[in-house]
């Protein structure tokens, strides 16, 4: 369970990172809150689909969809406004260091043990993510508050997708976060978007990050993390910027240098460490059988 769950995750990763080329496309005349409110209701709506008559919320379990659902508005947003004042490349590796602040956060607030494994793998990660996104060179610049606080954010949604996976029906969990999610962006976008006019191709990419980035990842996301610790999701998580770059670069023609391939082997080394305990855990199961 435990293998799949991590494959599950990995491949989260991947369709979060094809997701950015359809923001790139959609941003250029669609704004943020329309365009967060638009493919979050579709995945929503596709989730309600499937649930059919299925669809029920415990009261017990408001809290914690409503929560997660404001989690990812405000983590969603941060990131947007930040990337007003910043660079792609610094709000990349600011995001990304939501790898070592939720295992800082579980050892701080939930009094959890934290294998040195999965520290090193953390700022193997962080240190991955620095040389993919800005090619070492990190030029501080206003906006990088908002990357930073919206880290922690992102870092309090993967703690709470975690706890809720647990706890309650997954496809239930996810409809309900999408919900919020998209309520609240629909409301700032008739506040600060009245005047946006999409263009025809935004309306693809929209369709597309309804459908794969939303419905699908946020879906497995929660089903992923349902047998997988936090940590090596956040883990498993920093393969995104990878999946991001290659695909930048095979389908965009970005350009990938020598440094940054270089971060991506670091990620990817970081993502084995993280299975390196429950390999060796394993192993010990497996020799004392025989």
């Amino acid at each position: 369970e435990r293998i799949k769950s991590d494959a599950l995750l990995l491949f989260v990763s991947f369709v979060w990172g094809s997701g950015f080329i359809a923001q790139s496309i959609a941003a250029q005349s669609m704004g943020n809150f329309t365009f967060n409110g638009v493919r979050f209701f579709l995945g929503a709506v596709f989730l309600a689909v499937l649930l059919g008559r299925k669809i029920r919320f415990e009261r017990e379990h408001l809290k914690g969809v409503l929560i997660a659902g404001v989690l990812l508005f405000a983590a969603s947003t941060l990131q947007q406004i930040g990337l007003e004042t910043t660079t792609a490349a610094n709000a990349g590796f600011l995001t990304g260091l939501y790898v070592v602040i939720i295992p800082l956060m579980l050892w701080l607030f939930g009094r959890e043990t934290i294998h040195w494994t999965t520290w090193t793998a953390a700022i193997l990660a962080v240190i991955g993510t620095l040389f993919l996104s800005t090619g070492g060179a990190f030029k501080p610049a206003a906006g990088d508050w908002f990357e930073l606080a919206g880290a922690f954010v992102w870092a309090g949604h993967v703690i709470m997708v975690g706890k809720m996976s647990r706890k309650m029906n997954n496809l239930q969990f996810a409809m309900g976060q999408f919900a919020v999610t998209a309520v609240l962006n629909s409301l700032g976008a008739i506040l600060l978007e009245r005047n946006t006019a999409p263009l025809p191709p935004a309306w693809g990419a929209v369709l597309y990050s309804a459908i794969f980035p939303v419905a699908l990842g946020f879906t497995l996301q929660v089903i992923g993390q349902r047998n997988a610790p936090t940590t090596d999701a956040a883990i498993l998580f920093s393969m995104e910027a990878v999946f991001a770059a290659l695909l930048g670069y095979l389908l965009l023609k970005e350009q990938l240098l020598p440094l940054q391939i270089f971060g991506c082997f670091l990620i990817f080394a970081a993502m084995l460490l993280a299975q390196f305990r429950q390999f060796l855990s394993f192993m010990v199961v497996d020799s004392h059988s025989d």
